[in-house]
């Protein structure tokens, strides 16, 4: 499991521009590597975003249905 502490450093990592960097002046395999890097990202943000959703909602929905266990 990715702890928040790693996922910080994956965004400085991209936020301070060394990603490009690394990605400019690396060799094949290393830029191959970055993409499908920032691929799999881009898939699991949007599962992310799918989940929370789904979590949020069934959370709403138990309060309105006056349930207050989690499920």
């Amino acid at each position: 499991m990715l702890t928040v502490k790693e996922l910080e450093e994956l965004e400085e990592y991209m936020r301070s521009g060394q990603l490009e960097a690394d990605f400019r002046d690396g060799c094949e395999n290393d830029r191959f590597y970055l993409l499908e890097l920032l691929e799999k990202l881009m898939d699991v943000a949007e599962l992310a975003d799918e989940t929370a959703t789904k979590v949020i909602f069934r959370g709403q929905l138990g309060a309105l249905m006056g349930q207050h266990k989690a499920e």
